[in-house]
């Protein structure tokens, strides 16, 4: 399936193609939650790298957030690269070098209707904040941190990958 977005302003237009447009985990990680500005939460979706077609790079910027877990003596630089647009502030995908053939576009920058998933999967609950309610249906499935169902398999075992 090609999906396409744009930031508000429209100065960034792009288009990539995936086998899993379902828009369904959340996630309430600080990172994901700043750079949204979403309900508490932001949805990532999945598409392949080397399709990403970009207008507007002029206005790209790219953020690399710093992480720390409650675990970790000292914050990390993330791999990954969140681009957003320097003119309206949109976030639009997430690209992390580690995994070279994925680009993760956000499903709030994405202009083509999306289907709606089955089950929504809540990931990174241990840092929500107290004012951000998590409305999960009975068969969502939710996580501290990360699922190990990937959104490959997710899309999988739902027998809803696009052709």
């Amino acid at each position: 399936m090609k999906l396409e977005g744009s930031c508000h302003c429209r100065g960034v237009r792009f288009s990539v193609e995936t086998k899993h447009p379902q828009p369904f985990m959340l996630c309430y990680c600080s990172v994901c939650r700043k750079t949204q500005g979403g309900g508490g939460y932001a949805i990532n979706l999945s598409g392949d790298s080397s399709t990403l077609k970009v207008r507007g790079k002029q206005h790209l910027k790219v953020y690399r957030a710093r992480i720390k877990n409650p675990e970790d003596a000292k914050a990390r630089l993330s791999t990954g690269r969140r681009h957003f647009c320097g003119r309206c502030g949109s976030a639009l995908w997430l690209h992390d070098p580690s995994w070279p053939e994925l680009v993760h576009p956000f499903a709030s920058a994405i202009d083509t209707p999306l289907p709606v998933p089955p089950e929504h999967v809540h990931i990174m609950l241990e840092f929500k904040p107290d004012w951000v309610s998590v409305h999960a249906a009975k068969k969502d499935k939710k996580f501290q941190r990360y699922p190990k169902e990937s959104i490959a398999d997710w899309h999988q075992r739902h027998g809803v990958e696009a052709e």
